[in-house]
């Protein structure tokens, strides 16, 4: 499918500079481009591919002021970051148009189907589970009895969605993810043993919320592990029961909630960081990659950094610090060397 440049710019609400019947089919980064793709340029660095490349239209922001003349068909837009991401929305949307139920797909009694749902080849749906308008179950899924999936949410392949489960509209669940699965719960016993606790609860997740593939979410003990609007998740992550995750927070990938800690709204965790469990994180944290917390974050807007986590700042300064180590150590023992040094000649002076 070919678009010309001004039916780009009406779809992003930009400007076109230079011919505005140019066509495209294609996306291409602007270092790669070729005749009849469209590229982008956001990151300054990038900017000398914008005099080379072959790309037939680029977006630009419309503050971008040229060095020298450009040969490619031009954009402008307020942010040319954002409407590149929207022109993938639209192009992933044509590609992943599909409708109807397989007929290798399986539903149970009492399965509702929205209009224009789509269900792939040996997926499951349980019974009693209402699928909204417009999802898309793609092959090789199972969702457990009595769920709700909201209107126009995408569930790709290899997802596995136990019972009770709510998921909102708009949503993105990857592949491999596993959701409602049970909580880590035991109880200690005599003898070195464990008593699993059953967990009842389930999980509830939020409109908008995209969640990367094979990332896990179990179900609560009691009550719900509730993921909020917005939030996005990473491939590999953890997160406990009866977790609260708050609206707009994004984690990295590897990153592990503990169980029945709450974290706040528009918070932003790096890679691999760990949290303990029963904590509460409040809005707007940033924690650096690979931080470990042990105890409450109770500062909105804190950056912290460490294991166990400390203020940015303060951890930026304590890093010079170790690495100087070794030589305050050398230091400190040539300091020792010249005491012992001094000791021992007072105490020859003595015996004389």
């Amino acid at each position: 499918m070919e678009f010309s440049a001004r039916q780009i710019a009406e779809l992003i609400g930009g400007v076109v500079e230079g011919d505005p019947q140019v066509r495209v089919s294609g996306l291409a980064r602007i270092e790669e481009g070729k005749a009849g793709s469209l590229s982008f340029l956001a990151n300054p660095k990038y900017t000398p591919y914008l005099y080379s490349t072959a790309s037939s239209i680029v977006i630009i922001n419309h503050d971008f002021v040229p060095e020298r003349k450009v040969q490619t068909t031009l954009i402008r837009v307020p942010d040319a970051y954002a409407a590149f991401a929207q022109l993938l929305e639209l192009y992933q949307q044509t590609h992943d148009d599909r409708k109807g139920v397989a007929s290798l797909a399986f539903c149970a009694p009492g399965v509702q189907l929205g209009e224009e749902v789509y269900i792939g080849e040996f997926s499951y749906i349980g019974n009693e589970t209402i699928l909204g308008r417009e999802v898309k179950i793609f092959p090789q899924v199972y969702i457990g009895e009595n769920c709700q999936i909201g209107q126009g949410t995408v569930i790709y392949p290899g997802v596995k969605i136990y019972a009770g489960t709510q998921i909102g509209k708009n949503c993105i669940i990857h592949a491999g993810c596993v959701i409602g699965a049970d909580g880590f719960g035991f109880a200690s016993q005599t003898g070195n043993t464990y008593t699993k606790v059953p967990q009842t609860g389930i999980v509830i997740i939020e409109d908008y919320v995209e969640i990367g593939a094979n990332t896990t979410i179990d179900r609560a003990t009691i009550g719900a592990t509730i993921i909020r609007q917005g939030v996005k998740l990473d491939n590999l992550i953890q997160i406990a029961h009866n977790v609260e995750v708050g609206e707009n927070t994004v984690m990295a990938a590897q990153t592990g909630v503990s169980g029945s800690t709450k974290i706040g709204a528009n918070c932003m965790f790096g890679g691999q960081v760990g949290l303990a469990g029963h904590i509460t994180i409040a809005d707007e944290v940033k924690l650096a990659a690979q931080s470990g917390v042990a105890s409450h974050i109770r500062q909105k807007g804190a950056v912290m950094m460490g294991s166990p986590v400390i203020p940015f700042r303060e951890y930026t300064r304590v890093l010079v610090h170790f690495k100087n180590l070794n030589k305050w150590v050398e230091k400190v023992q040539e300091l020792e060397r010249r005491l012992n040094e001094l000791a021992g000649d007072t105490s020859k002076a003595d015996e004389k």
